[in-house]
């Protein structure tokens, strides 16, 4: 049998990846060949009572006076307390800092990083939601970077890494606890602007069902239609892949099968761990795939008005789903069966979209969440300055279709 002589390769020189292209609209991705694939992912640790775990997960990563970022909710609840405890009980020394409000705002951030250089921490311990996530995010960008927080805008324009973090989410939603999305108010614009880079991965992620019992069932609503919102674009996200699609659809049948039962029943340990589980796998998938005009459109609207982001992201998915269907809505089959769509393998491929659309308008009106952008204070002469404002958002990079303004205007009139 002849042999092959295998050339090591040159010193000094490495051989070019070319990433296969991104498919067309209306074309089947799954025929394509593998592109260029990545995911980033903190270490996860799940389960009913894995909060206690805390103390020793600031520990494994070098803590001895770690900054514990929280929000008042949360104290009132206990679990801020909880954390200290056990902060305290591996011989660590935790300041708290919890002068934070829905919305991270950035001189919130800033006040935040002052306390943490002040006291002289090592490791940011967030215990919270989305706003308290985020904000321990852009405090550790802060004080390992300088600057303002706005320098760091867009995706990976994090130069420096961050100190160590480690996340426990009391919402069942945003899925912070495992993204390398940071969302920050920016005052001055009155716009969310969005940080996104691996940088911004948290270390350790601790999700305990059993916080989530202390969520007001408006939260649970919104926060559940948020990890809805993150299943259905990151599946149809122009980035996504084999390694975040899987994720994607579990997150839309766990949230189909668990978040109506979690806001009638918040004590029902089953639905509560499904929406754990939804918010997780959505964060997983989200985070790798990112997003779409869903997310880059609730961000000028969230915040302008100040107002819940889940809720901004409940009401315009319908609306954004009907509009990338149009343009391709074999992708949006897989996520309407997920959804638990009647007949959704057999409808035609002109309904699909609808009738996803429908569904998850009915499920957000079965707990009780707005319909329309009207109800939360939104009015028409608002509109233009959203649609100009979100064609500067990351999250509209990866949307499935080409967005230009007057789209923006169409699908913001559609949920006026």
């Amino acid at each position: 049998m002849p042999t092959r002589t295998i050339q090591p390769p040159v010193p000094g020189r490495v051989a070019p990846v070319h990433p296969a292209p991104l498919p067309r609209v209306g074309e089947d991705r799954a025929a394509w060949p593998a592109g260029v694939a990545k995911y980033v992912v903190p270490e996860i640790v799940f389960g009913s009572g894995v909060l206690d775990e805390i103390g020793h997960a600031a520990l494994r990563l070098g803590a001895a006076r770690p900054l514990l970022v929280t929000d008042p909710g949360v104290i009132e609840a206990g679990w801020s307390g909880r954390a200290l405890r056990h902060l305290r009980a591996v011989g660590l020394r935790p300041t708290t800092w919890s002068a934070l409000t829905p919305n991270p705002k950035d001189h919130e951030v800033v006040a935040g990083a002052q306390a943490y250089l002040a006291q002289g921490c090592d490791v940011l311990v967030a215990v919270g939601g989305g706003s308290t996530i985020d904000a321990a995010k852009a405090i550790a960008v802060l004080v390992s970077n300088g600057g303002a927080i706005f320098d760091y805008e867009g995706i990976d324009r994090i130069p420096r890494p961050i100190p160590p973090l480690v996340a426990a989410p009391t919402t069942a939603g945003t899925g912070a606890d495992v993204s390398q999305f940071a969302v920050i108010t920016d005052t001055g614009r009155g716009l969310k602007a969005t940080l996104i880079g691996k940088t911004l991965v948290p270390d350790i992620s601790l999700t305990d069902p059993c916080l989530l019992v202390t969520m007001p069932d408006w939260l649970s609503a919104t926060t559940g239609l948020d990890a809805l919102t993150h299943g259905v674009e990151a599946y149809v996200s122009r980035a996504a892949s084999f390694l975040t699609d899987e994720h994607a659809l579990m997150a839309v049948r766990l949230v189909g099968r668990h978040l109506a039962r979690s806001v009638l029943a918040p004590q029902d340990a089953v639905a509560r761990t499904g929406m754990a589980r939804a918010s997780l796998t959505a964060g997983l998938a989200f985070t790798n795939a990112i997003l779409g005009a869903a997310h880059a459109i609730s961000h000028q609207i969230g915040g302008a008005l100040d107002l819940p982001h889940g809720m901004c992201n409940a009401i315009l998915l319908p609306h954004v789903v009907r509009f990338n269907a149009a343009a391709d809505p074999q992708r949006f089959r897989a996520l309407a069966e997920a959804l638990d769509v009647r007949d959704a393998a057999l409808l035609p491929e002109d309904e699909v979209g609808e009738a996803l659309a429908r569904q998850i308008s009915e499920l957000a009106a079965a707990i009780g969440a707005p319909r329309r952008l009207s109800e939360i204070g939104v009015v028409e002469a608002d509109l233009a300055a959203f649609a100009r404002q979100t064609l500067d958002d990351a999250c509209l990079t990866t949307n499935p279709r080409a967005v230009d303004e007057r789209d923006v205007t169409a699908i913001l009139l559609a949920a006026l």
